[in-house]
Order: C-alpha cells, then sequence, then structure tokens
C-alpha cells in the first residue's frame, strides 16, 4: 500500500492524492492550481502518473482546485471510473465546462497578443483543455455516492463519503484497504467546512484512522464569529448604499454567493440593511449554481430545508438582478450608487469582477468587500495587502474605496475547528498535512499531538 501526492503539497490549489493498493489506483481529486498566471505551466506538466493507470478518481467536492485537471486527465488517457455525490457531479460539470471556456478564451487572447507583436506569428497556441474535453469528461462519471454509505471499488478496497460541510456535495473520503495480511484505515479530509453556518449541514464527526491526510488552509488562525461576521456585512452596505456608493464582492460562485444572498434576504427581512438596494449577482456561473442548490435540499440543514420546503426561495430578495448576458454585465458599470454587485471571481483572477474593480475601486464612496480567502499572487490578495494601485486590463487603478475584509464567512474550518476535527479520528499513527500554505502547516503540525506530522513535497511517495 502507498500513497503519493501530485498537488496541493505545502500550497493551497492543485488537490491530487494517489493511493495504491491490492492491485488498483485510487486517485483523489484532480484540481488546478490557481493564482498568477505563472501557475499555467504548473497545470500543463505532467500528473507524475501515468493517467491511463488510474482505476477510480473519487472527488471530494467540485471546486475548481479539486476538480478542474479532470477534463485534462482524461484527455491524457484516463478510463476509469469517477465517483462523487449527485450534487458534486452537477456542480463538477459546471465548473469544469466554465474552466474549459476560459482556458479557450486565454488561448485565443495570447494569440492575439503574439500576432500583435509578430503579423507573421504562425504558431497555434492551444487552452489547456476545451470544451469537448470537459464535456468528454463527464462519460466517465459512475456511481453517485450518498453520505455514509460504504461502495465497494473492488476486492479489498471500500470507500465511503462523510459529510464535510464545506460546499453543496462536499465530502471526507475514508478508504477501508486490505492488501494480504494487512489492513489500513486511510481519511483523506477534502476541504472542511466551518459549523453553524447558513444552508449546510455542520461536517460530520470523521471516524477513527490509521492515517489522515488533511487540510491546512486556515491551520494558523481563528475565523471572527459568523454573527459579528453578518453584521459587519450590513453596517458596510448600510454605510456605502446611504453614503451614494456601491458595494463590490467579489464572489465565489459556489457556496459563498449562495450564502451571501441568504444573508441578504435576512438583513432585508429583519431590518438590519436599512436602505433599498439593487443586488446584482453578475454571475452565469454563480446563477447556475444557485439553481442547482435549489434541486439539491438533502443537502440543507434544518433551518434552511424548513424555509424551502414552507415556500420561502432560501435564495430570492427584493431588487434581486441575475444577469447572464454579458450587455447587462456592462449596463451595471455605468451605475454610480446603490448597488450591490456580486461577481466572480472570488480571488479577482478573471472573471466579471475585474470590470466593476475597474469602475469602482477609483472612488471613495464605494466599498469592496472579500468575503473569502485570497491566494499569493492573485489581484485580491494585492487589493487586501493595502496596494496603492494595482493594474486591471493594461490601466492602473488606484485604490481608493474602502476595502474590507470579513473573515467570517470562510467555508474553511479554522484552526480550532481543524483541531476538533482531527481529535475525532483517534491517534493516527501519521498525519500528512496539505492544502496550506507553508507557515499555516508548520503552526498546525506543532499543535498535532500523539501523531507523526510529515508535509509532502509535490511527488513524493510514501508506504502506508
Amino acid at each position: 500500500m502507498k500513497i503519493s501526492f501530485h498537488g496541493a503539497d505545502q500550497n493551497v490549489t492543485g488537490s491530487c492524492h494517489l493511493i495504491e493498493c491490492a492491485g488498483k489506483r485510487i486517485l483523489v481529486d484532480c484540481g488546478m492550481y490557481q493564482g498568477g498566471h505563472e501557475l499555467a505551466a504548473e497545470n500543463a506538466k505532467a500528473f507524475g502518473f501515468e493517467p491511463a493507470d488510474i482505476d477510480f478518481l473519487l472527488l471530494t467536492h467540485a471546486h475548481l482546485d479539486h476538480c478542474g485537471r479532470i477534463p485534462l486527465l482524461t484527455r491524457r488517457g484516463f478510463h476509469g471510473e469517477i465517483i462523487a455525490l449527485a450534487a458534486t457531479v452537477e456542480l463538477a460539470r459546471l465548473v469544469m465546462l466554465d474552466s474549459a471556456g476560459l482556458q479557450e478564451e486565454e488561448a485565443r487572447y495570447q494569440l492575439r497578443k503574439a500576432r500583435r507583436r509578430n503579423p507573421n506569428h504562425n504558431s497555434s497556441i492551444e487552452p489547456l483543455y476545451t470544451t469537448i474535453d470537459a464535456l468528454n469528461s463527464l462519460d466517465y462519471f459512475g456511481r453517485k455516492a450518498s453520505y455514509e454509505v460504504p461502495i465497494q471499488l473492488a476486492p479489498g478496497i471500500r470507500a465511503t463519503f462523510i459529510n464535510a460541510g464545506h460546499i453543496l456535495g462536499s465530502a471526507s473520503i475514508f478508504l477501508e484497504l486490505e492488501e494480504g495480511e494487512q489492513k489500513h484505515r486511510l481519511l483523506l479530509s477534502g476541504d472542511l467546512g466551518y459549523s453553524n453556518r447558513a444552508i449546510l449541514h455542520n461536517p460530520a464527526s470523521p471516524p477513527e484512522a490509521d492515517t489522515v491526510v488533511m487540510e491546512t488552509t486556515y491551520g494558523d488562525r481563528q475565523h471572527k464569529q459568523l454573527q459579528p461576521s453578518i453584521d459587519e456585512l450590513y453596517e458596510i452596505i448600510n454605510h456605502t448604499i446611504g453614503g451614494g456608493g456601491n458595494v463590490i464582492i467579489p464572489t465565489f460562485a459556489l457556496e459563498r454567493a449562495q450564502e451571501i444572498l441568504y444573508y441578504l434576504r435576512e438583513g432585508i427581512e429583519n431590518l438590519s440593511i436599512k436602505y433599498f438596494m439593487n443586488v446584482f449577482l453578475d454571475s452565469p456561473m454563480a446563477i447556475s449554481a444557485t439553481q442547482i442548490f435549489e434541486r439539491h435540499p438533502e443537502c440543507y440543514n434544518t433551518e434552511t430545508l424548513r424555509a424551502a420546503t414552507g415556500g420561502k426561495d432560501p435564495f430570492s430578495l427584493p431588487g434581486l438582478h441575475f444577469t447572464r448576458e454579458t450587455a447587462e454585465s456592462i449596463a451595471i458599470s455605468q451605475l454610480e450608487s446603490g448597488a450591490v454587485i456580486m461577481a466572480g471571481s472570488g480571488m479577482c483572477t478573471g472573471g466579471r469582477v475585474r470590470h466593476h474593480l475597474k469602475h469602482n475601486l477609483w472612488g471613495r464612496k464605494n466599498s469592496i468587500v472579500f468575503v473569502g480567502y485570497a491566494a499569493q499572487g492573485t489581484l485580491a490578495r494585492r487589493i487586501i495587502d493595502g496596494a496603492e494601485e494595482v493594474r486591471i486590463f493594461g490601466e492602473n487603478i488606484q485604490v481608493r474605496a474602502g476595502i474590507h475584509t470579513i473573515g467570517g464567512f470562510s467555508a474553511h474550518a479554522d484552526q480550532t475547528e481543524l483541531l476538533a476535527w482531527h481529535q475525532q479520528t483517534g491517534k493516527p499513527k501519521t498525519t500528512f498535512l496539505v492544502h496550506g500554505e507553508v507557515n499555516s502547516m508548520h503552526t498546525f503540525a506543532k499543535k498535532l499531538k500523539d501523531t507523526k506530522v510529515e508535509m509532502p513535497t509535490l511527488g513524493q511517495e510514501y508506504t502506508l
């Protein structure tokens, strides 16, 4: 039995782990590296294993950094079975098709730029993968998992998906492995959610394990409490809308967009939001994701399920506009006040939010509200870190708007919750820390007791 690490190793994106047992090869996640443009080359590199040799791919959830290279995997020869929760399958389809469109758009842009520099440029510039590749990868999605129901992958290999409470359909994966006389319990956390948030159940208690692979995104810090974070959002909206400005919320399309809609609806209903405002969900992907959320009430917590079954749409509010078309998005840029604009991407690495930042960052009456993680090298991180000027679409934009970071909305567990989750896994012999920046991982490692801690590097292999 072996495990090797092929992504999210001493960084926070690109999750990909390979388990070998009883002649079978099981991949857990196949994510894309996200951040600066320099990571494009990382995504195009060889996986570190032969895709054709993989028998199963178990998908913890549908965020791009966990599923984004699946179309590349299938294009390079994978022909095994992909297994995930039903909600994850729907969301992954959306995410991969969106990513493919962006890859194709980027390739066309780079080709135009090359031809501007050299009119005789004849070489083609290929996307990482195409829409056809993404569609083809959907053929390999097979059995749909259910929480707490074991799936027999092969003799001696059983997988159980456990609710991770991170996004709709997210899971930790528990593998019960047998090879000859050897038995091993391997638990992979995936991304763990934060308890007592809107919409979803809390993360489920994990089983005891011999080896644990766990994320450490926030392994070095605590989140703000949720209610003060909600109150802070309402206060920023009241101050900005009341002062004649706009609020821009760079928003992740999956979970964060739906959660913010949920709290905006509550704020209007309980009069915590004092002004009428036009709310724009300016993200075709987030709009589609919201519709997928509405199709999967089995993932809701008790309060959200009660609202949904009682005839109340948890994600609907007065003044809400879904803007799918580009022309509608462009029209929003003409609004000088009274708008709350939610647009992707959450880290401002692409998408429509960059246009809205270009039109609003320089305005002193406006507010930019970051409600999610921003990786090193991203535009969001530069703004959060205090840049006085940023470059957007080739233009230098002064940062004069109010910049706010509200940590309590994170979909990731903080240090306290990560430790509590790990303590429920018994006393694993080894704990592998992944999906975290180096400082975060080292800080978290010092908190762990009665377990050997490893922080694998890319391609590193261990015997279980």
